[in-house]
């Protein structure tokens, strides 16, 4: 009854009401262009092409696309280079001085970034469009018949499916930007929440077919169901559990009055880097790929592409590593132990027991790589594990795993959002009691 008051709640405040309507709209917009194909693309050669070959190359990333790849629509690409960009630019900002000046002055440092990374996005999305569109071009159906209509080359072809592919990924991540400003939630991240979510309803539909056929029993649906609702109810316990560090503040003396003096705490989460150290990983393990459609001739550069599928062993050992280093990788990001050090000891707050300076410094250090271990390890099961699952099971939609993860961290992100709105306007929120731990969203 609360969950439902507070949905009715979200309508009565009229700059909320228009954030969502926003929202949906450009969404909306997102998903009609994922249906458009790029020009040159034989419709009828496509869609019996993926409906024979489900398991290629780009079954994954087709998932994060909400299945754009499949229908090589001029969204194909989704907004996957820009976080190839994203990752470069904050990889080259630990290692290069100047980068790191630049990630140190604030707004206008943010904004010289964001533009280096919106030109790396331009560069990495036009090669990866020439890699696609290559692909396209070197395949044919069961009877010979070519993705691609005749009288194109493949050079030409190619630079077609680059420009177009680009432009896409742009305007994907101007749909993005304009949903943070001016809509609710992070735009880049409910794009990739929208485009797995879509996956959905097609997979809900092929296990009814299973069900209906025989091919799957009544009981392993309810099996399989409650295990699907485990695995999301363990992640939503793990994303909001948190480590306390104590904190205590002087007592002054102020006229008659004794202020401070009160206890609080430092809150680091389990999940410290939240979905990101996922999103990396699987934006990495993008690149096999697409040198295995840079070249679909060479059969070494296939079978490296094959070892790099999901549910490989080597596809999971390099998932896990990834997945560990990008955790602790991130979390150095955005938590610096000296600054927070610096900050406390300027409020002149400290941690019981705790020398202030570099003592606290070391503290919250030490604090932070024993948190961020386990959060590593539940990421790296939790995608890894439910990939095998879905060969032991046959199932067509993963149990768990990358796209679940993301799903559900950018679900509590909006809902965390929803919830400050209302309890702004003095509204009941969606929770009577409790809370919605925040999250950084992408």
């Amino acid at each position: 009854m609360q969950a439902l008051l507070g949905f009715l709640n979200v309508f009565r405040i009229k700059e909320l009401r228009d954030r969502i309507f926003f929202t949906l709209g450009l969404l909306a917009v997102y998903r009609v262009g994922s249906f458009i194909p790029l020009p040159g693309i034989n419709n009828q050669a496509i869609t019996e092409f993926f409906s024979k070959d489900s398991n290629n190359l780009f079954g994954l990333y087709n998932t994060f696309v909400g299945g754009a790849l499949q229908r090589a629509s001029v969204f194909s690409l989704g907004i996957m280079p820009y976080i190839s960009a994203s990752i470069i630019i904050q990889i080259m900002g630990s290692v290069i001085p100047s980068i790191q000046a630049l990630q140190k002055q604030g707004q206008e440092g943010r904004n010289k970034l964001n533009q280096w990374t919106r030109y790396l996005t331009i560069l990495l999305s036009f090669f990866q469009g020439f890699g696609v569109g290559n692909w396209l071009f070197s395949q044919a159906t069961s009877t010979g018949e070519s993705l691609v209509v005749f009288g194109m080359s493949r050079m030409g072809f190619g630079l077609l499916a680059a420009l177009t592919l680009a432009a896409g990924t742009m305007f994907i991540l101007w749909l993005g930007e304009q949903i943070t400003a001016r809509g609710i939630g992070n735009g880049v991240s409910l794009i990739i929440f929208i485009g797995i979510m879509s996956r959905m309803p097609a997979s809900i539909f092929n296990e009814a077919q299973l069900v209906m056929t025989g091919e799957r029993s009544i009981p392993m649906l309810v099996v399989i169901l409650l295990f699907v609702l485990a695995i999301i109810m363990f992640i939503i316990f793990i994303d909001q559990g948190t480590r306390r560090i104590p904190l205590q503040s002087p007592k002054r003396v102020v006229g008659r009055k004794v202020m401070g003096g009160q206890s609080s705490f430092l809150p680091f989460k389990v999940n410290t880097a939240g979905v990101m150290p996922v999103i990396f990983a699987s934006a990495i393990l993008f690149v096999p790929m697409q040198i295995a459609t840079w070249m679909p001739n060479w059969s070494a550069a296939q079978t490296f592409g094959a070892a790099f599928l999901p549910g490989h062993w080597v596809y999971s050992a390099t998932y896990t590593l990834l997945i560990v280093f990008f955790a602790y990788f991130y979390t150095a990001i955005i938590y610096n132990p000296k600054e927070i050090a610096d900050n406390l000891k300027k409020s002149g707050g400290f941690i019981p027991g705790v020398r202030p300076g570099r003592r606290t410094a070391e503290y919250i250090d030490q604090i932070l790589t024993r948190v961020v271990l386990p959060g590593a390890i539940f990421l790296a099961i939790i995608s890894v594990v439910p990939l095998h699952l879905k060969a032991v099971f046959n199932l067509s939609f993963y149990i768990g795993g990358t796209s679940v993860l993301i799903a559900i961290g950018v679900a509590l992100d909006t809902l965390r959002q929803f919830q400050t709105h209302l309890q702004s306007q003095h509204y009941e929120g969606f929770l009577r009691r409790g809370k919605i731990r925040g999250r950084r969203g992408y």
